[in-house]
């Protein structure tokens, strides 16, 4: 049987000179390709240029190692924006020229990417409990530059981290680096309504549904979220407080939001997350919203109609759990002039050990 590594890293882009294009010249590629810069790494150990990535560590997820692994080979501390793929390769290969033929008798390496971007060092600050120590690696890597898109495919040593490139390439064109991480959390598992005593407003999450949120902490981090709104009840307080402990974040309650309100007026929860977008969208900051089940299929008959392509209206459930207890969904959003739309999405799964 083929023994697969797991692995995970990322193209880390940047404005040239610091400038981000602004008004109509967002909506030209080829100029945001010829604006922007791309990070690659050397590694002595192969003698190779590659894009900063490294092995999981136990009970990791790809995107927390990605982000980890770009932290400690270049120092650079990211947020996560699209997925832009994967590719596989035999282990015995890593660091060699060439292409590289999988063999299902052999040990082989499997690489997820996402597209990350530099943030400042007061988020990055405000996030290191909840996501975790970075240490800087000497060793692995002895050079870091950054250059353009189309002088990094001639320095790239390696086939598939052009094709990596290319896909980068297809994305940018395609408008992600217009877009804002706009995450849904569905509240941690809560104790059962029959045998809670109380209110159901003031039903906490159970010892489980805090052990994932806390575990989704780790991943919520990793998109760089500074802004965080939920609704009042206590199980999604209790859920989102976690990370709020954690960054000293505070957290921006909505009534509209709550199981009741939505029962009463359910186009007042869709209005409420609406908002939220646009608040994204306005100020750029990356906004994580708590909800519960039958909220978030409320919201999601909204937000299907939002997405782009029918593929990524297809990914949010139109049947009830929608999604599981103590996980998020992250969307890639973009300002139109019909208001908010969807061209990304990212299903996020905490890991609970």
């Amino acid at each position: 049987m083929n023994t697969v590594v797991e692995a995970a890293g990322g193209i880390v882009y940047r404005w040239r000179d610091g400038v981000e294009l602004l008004g109509d010249a967002q909506n030209d590629p080829d100029l945001i390709l010829e604006n922007i810069e791309v990070c690659v790494i050397h590694r002595p150990k192969y003698n190779d240029w590659s894009w900063p990535k490294g092995k999981l560590e136990i009970n990791e997820s790809h995107r927390h190692a990605a982000v980890r692994e770009i932290g400690e080979e270049t120092g650079l501390a990211v947020a996560l924006g699209a997925y832009i793929g994967d590719v596989e390769y035999p282990l015995d290969d890593e660091g060699k020229r060439g292409k590289r033929r999988t063999d299902p008798r052999k040990p082989s390496k499997h690489v997820c990417y996402w597209i990350a971007s530099i943030i400042d060092d007061e988020t990055a600050m405000k996030r290191r409990y909840a996501f975790g120590p970075i240490n800087a690696d000497k060793h692995e890597v002895d050079n870091v530059l950054w250059m353009s898109p189309a002088d990094a495919r001639h320095k790239l040593t390696h086939v598939l981290d052009r094709d990596v490139l290319d896909e980068f390439v297809r994305k940018v064109k395609a408008g992600i680096l217009k877009s804002k991480m706009f995450l849904l959390i569905r509240h941690g598992k809560a104790e059962g309504r029959k045998f809670w005593g109380g209110t159901d407003a003031d039903r906490p999450i159970t010892p489980l549904g805090s052990a994932a949120a806390y575990a989704l902490t780790r991943e919520i981090a990793c998109f760089g979220v500074n802004r965080l709104v939920t609704s009042p009840w206590r199980r999604c307080v209790g859920t989102i407080q976690t990370f709020a402990w954690q960054t000293g974040l505070p957290v921006n309650m909505a009534d509209d939001l709550t199981e009741d309100a939505y029962a009463s007026q359910p186009d007042s929860a869709w209005e409420c997350l609406r908002h939220e977008m646009e608040i994204t969208l306005r100020t750029g900051q990356i906004t994580a919203v708590c909800m519960h089940r039958p909220v978030i299929g409320g919201v999601f008959e909204h937000m299907r109609a939002l997405c782009e392509r029918k593929s990524l209206a297809k990914q949010l459930p139109a049947k009830t759990p929608y999604m599981a207890t103590g996980h998020a969904v992250a969307f890639n959003i973009v300002n139109t002039d019909n208001g908010p739309a969807i061209i990304d999405i990212q299903k996020v799964s905490p890991i609970v050990y």
